[in-house]
């Protein structure tokens, strides 16, 4: 299902690459785009991930400089049936975390230090589980192209403002551009946003499979929104199109369920861990709650 989502996805953005190319440069500009959008997917197929960690400053780290989050890690990936992925910090004050990387053979989880900070062993597990499960799910070669060419469309889109109007070949003068400037961002942001609601749910319940507690998850989400409104992520600010892929949205002025939030309402991913959890009580016969 993932393969099928990542063929669309790559085929609607690079449409969209050639009709802002059209508008630039007419014929020979939507060819140009095509030649680039499929330079862009190769790239972003390869080499994605490790351009998304650069940009947000993550910094590899092992065993010795970080034992307790690596030997997490490697105890959550046994657990999930994954190979040990690369792990990852990032400096950055705002608590949060995403997973990256084109199959579990080549995945990297990356957390930030204000995680490590504001949550305890069990929610960082939580944590670290549905960024595993995205791993599990092949979710995240789907959110890396995601991030790489959805960014790219809002910068071509911009340049389409700036120097597709001028053309004598521009069939659809600046009105036309002005639209594409505007629809071509937000196409390439819905296509991401389809994606990311329901992907986020599959990867709380498999991520509460993973560690065995869904509440550790749940309590770990209720501090990280109300942490994250308390500090900016810069570098989510400057790449937005990298916002879906963290495990709650950096960006500020997110979090209800509305069409252009990249996450589900964190109140109604936290009800869903909570019934899960009574649901593995009343399997048990044990008292919930």
């Amino acid at each position: 299902m993932n393969s099928a989502k990542t063929f669309i996805l790559i085929a609607a953005m690079t449409a969209l690459f050639m009709g802002i190319g059209s508008l630039i440069g007419g014929t020979s500009g939507a060819m140009i785009a095509l030649v680039l959008a499929a330079a862009m997917n190769l790239f972003a197929y390869w080499k994605s991930d490790k351009m998304v960690l650069s940009m947000h400053g993550a910094q590899a780290v092992d065993e010795a400089a970080a034992p307790q989050l690596v030997r997490l890690v490697r105890q959550l990936s046994e657990n999930a049936g994954l190979p040990m992925p690369a792990v990852y910090i990032m400096h950055q004050e705002q608590p949060n975390a995403f997973a990256t990387g084109r199959n579990p053979e080549n995945a990297a989880v990356a957390v930030t230090t204000g995680l490590l900070n504001n949550l305890s062993t069990e929610e960082l597990a939580g944590v670290l589980a549905h960024e595993l499960a995205h791993i599990k799910n092949r979710d995240t070669l789907i959110m890396t192209i995601t991030a790489t060419i959805a960014g790219a469309i809002s910068m071509l889109a911009n340049f389409a403002f700036f120097f597709g109007g001028s053309r004598d070949d521009n069939r659809t003068g600046i009105i036309g551009t002005l639209a594409l400037m505007i629809l071509a961002p937000m196409a390439a942001g819905l296509v991401q946003m389809a994606i990311s609601r329901t992907r986020e749910y599959e990867a709380d319940a498999m991520g509460a499979e993973i560690s065995g507690r869904p509440l550790w998850l749940a309590s770990a989400l209720e501090k990280i929104e109300v942490a994250s409104h308390r500090s900016i992520n810069q570098a989510a600010e400057r790449n937005p199109a990298s916002a879906h892929m963290f495990i709650i949205n950096p960006l500020h002025g997110g979090g209800r369920d509305r069409l252009f939030s990249t996450h589900p309402a964190t109140a109604n991913r936290i009800a869903k861990l909570r019934e899960i959890a009574a649901g593995h009580a009343r399997e048990a016969g044990r008292p919930w709650g």
